[in-house]
């Protein structure tokens, strides 16, 4: 009976509450390592919005497998709007915009409403087509930009298109696995 209860309320603490997730890839290199595990909040973004700077897990569009923009734009810019629908799959990036921001990329950085983001966490974008798109775009109402911090090897909004706030499952909140990578962020 108590292994039951037990087994009840982690199921639901994951299904409503906190989700762990596993890093699998390397566009957020250097702040999460591929294995790496972390926990999301899943409550947080129903009570209020992403903020910039935050490490989030949501559903990209269905253009992100083919890196497909759901809307016509020049080479100079990022995409502007993703496809209508959502992906299954799930990744984690970084928000550096969010609804009404003016966005472009400069040596991979982003530049927001005229700004340079302070972003010291980022690895070097390395040259490629995806590191400058200086012509500006705006993020949509209830859309949020997200970028890997490893910026040359990351498929991210540049490409895909900003995410809509309800295909955002939750906040990376700390890190669990490996051992000596635990942490709260």
């Amino acid at each position: 009976m108590i292994v039951a209860v037990a087994l009840g309320l982690a199921l639901l603490i994951q299904a409503f509450l906190v989700k762990p997730y596993r890093i699998p890839s390397e566009s957020m290199v250097p702040t999460l390592e591929v294995g790496q595990r972390v926990l999301v909040n899943r409550v947080v973004y129903r009570l209020g919005d992403p903020g910039i700077g935050d490490i989030a897990v949501f559903h990209p569009p269905t253009g992100a497998a083919s890196n497909e923009c759901g809307a016509e734009h020049s080479l100079e810019q990022a995409c502007p709007r993703p496809t209508s629908e959502r992906s299954d799959v799930n990744f984690i990036k970084r928000v550096v915009a969010g609804p009404g921001d003016r966005l472009r990329i400069e040596d991979g950085r982003a530049i927001v409403n005229g700004k340079r983001a302070k972003e010291g966490f980022t690895r070097q974008c390395g040259g490629g087509e995806q590191c400058n798109l200086p012509e500006e775009i705006k993020i949509p109402e209830d859309h949020y930009f997200m970028m890997g911090d490893n910026r040359g090897a990351s498929d991210d909004s540049r490409f895909w298109g900003p995410v809509p706030k309800d295909w955002i499952i939750g906040k990376s909140f700390a890190t669990y696995w490996p051992p000596d990578r635990i942490g709260i962020f």
